[in-house]
């Protein structure tokens, strides 16, 4: 409601005016409700077309809007086939994308695989089926959570190259959640800790934050490296 209210102050201050504005060297009439109204629908538009379509023709996309509201012209393309040829477009765009996005992401992969497989053959670490890697650090002779508890726990979290992306052993203060309410790699280990262990945890990006990652600091196709406190069951 409000922004409703701001964009017909605005508009209104526009006709009062009773100017033209000068953008980009060019002068544009705003003199009345009209002008205003159609030049803040180009910008809607515009704006929309710049977030989902911006390779545009832009003369052909001027043509055709010419076109339509000239009745005495025939679009080159039927209102009937357009939907067909957008789909098509957009289709072929996604599959550029995801060949881009392949091809952008193997490195990242292919870094993952080789630490992996050489930190799983370090004496100490086990590998999962799952792929999830740890070593024991400390272990505990309490019990283990099962899927539906809520358990307390300290952490650090770093990236490997040692960057911390997260730790409530910086905060000073433990955190407690739902053991099937965290990434996938924390609900596999800690279902296998007792209370009072901590496990060094390598978790890969398909039981962590997958191929988009999360936030600023974890990027797609991330390993990451918890040590993990297990303090108790609540």
């Amino acid at each position: 409601m409000k922004k409703t209210l701001f964009f017909a102050a605005i508009l209104t201050s526009l006709v009062s005016c009773n100017n033209s504005v000068k953008n980009n060297d060019k002068e544009i009439n705003l003199t009345n409700n009209i002008d205003s109204a159609s030049y803040a629908l180009g910008v809607n538009i515009g704006e929309n077309i710049k977030a989902q379509f911006p390779d545009i023709n832009l003369k052909n996309f001027e043509l055709a809007i010419k076109d339509v509201l000239d009745t005495n012209t025939l679009t080159l393309i039927s209102n009937e086939n357009c939907q067909q040829v957008l789909q098509s477009y957009f289709m072929q765009k996604q599959l550029k994308d995801q060949e881009k996005l392949q091809a952008e992401s193997l490195p990242l992969i292919e870094k993952e695989e080789k630490f992996l497989t050489e930190n799983g053959k370090r004496e100490n670490v086990v590998s999962l089926k799952s792929g999830l890697q740890y070593e024991v650090m400390n272990e505990g002779s309490g019990p283990k959570p099962k899927l539906e508890d809520k358990v307390t726990t300290h952490y650090h979290g770093t990236l490997l190259d040692g960057t911390v992306f997260d730790s409530s052993v910086d905060r000073g203060e433990p955190a407690s959640f739902p053991v099937n309410g965290v990434i996938p790699g924390w609900t596999e280990a800690l279902q296998l800790m007792s209370v009072g262990s901590k496990w060094k945890l390598y978790v890969p990006y398909k039981l962590g934050y997958g191929e988009r990652g999360a936030g600023p600091n974890i990027g797609p196709y991330t390993t990451l490296i918890f040590e993990v406190e297990l303090i108790s069951i609540n």
